[in-house]
């Protein structure tokens, strides 16, 4: 292995890792946040009013950063019945054409996503009392990142095919 190569698998693990470690953290705060909100209104009759929005924001981000993770293990798009049926060229054009699709539907929550970010960023989300602009950014940086997911598990499994 060359050592471009070696560099590129070390920054993408690292990438990869850094976007796990945040989905986790997401889903962390989650937790946290609405077994806060529980014994807020069920033990001391007396709710937080940023538990509920900040357990919808940490949500988002889970599930928009979560979907590079699922992507780059092959987890969410997948056609099997064609795809496990078919061989070499046929099997690979199969995965091309779900990479394809994948980038487009990514490219297009991305372009929309930074213009709903931009649009919503003078309004505060209630009981946080921050941009909405930080909701809506999920949708952008986890399009960016699940992009590079499917991309990541196209090079990875063309590789297996090759052997």
């Amino acid at each position: 292995m060359s050592a471009t190569a070696t560099l590129l698998r070390r920054i993408d693990w690292a990438v990869a890792g850094g976007v796990a470690a945040a989905a986790s953290l997401a889903l962390a705060i989650a937790v946290v946040s609405s077994f806060w909100q529980v014994l807020g209104r069920f033990v001391f009759h007396s709710p937080a009013t940023w538990s509920e929005a900040l357990t919808r924001l940490a949500l988002v981000w889970m599930v928009l950063l979560g979907v590079s993770v699922a992507l780059r293990h092959g987890a969410l798009v997948a056609i099997d019945l064609a795809r496990e049926n078919a061989t070499g060229q046929l099997r690979r054009a199969i995965e091309a054409i779900s990479l394809i699709s994948c980038l487009i539907m990514f490219a297009t929550l991305f372009w929309y996503g930074i213009a709903t970010a931009q649009r919503v960023r003078m309004q505060e989300m209630a009981g946080l009392e921050i941009s909405m602009a930080w909701g809506y950014a999920a949708i952008p940086v986890g399009s960016l990142f699940a992009a590079l997911g499917a991309v990541v598990h196209f090079l990875q499994s063309g590789k297996e095919i090759a052997r």
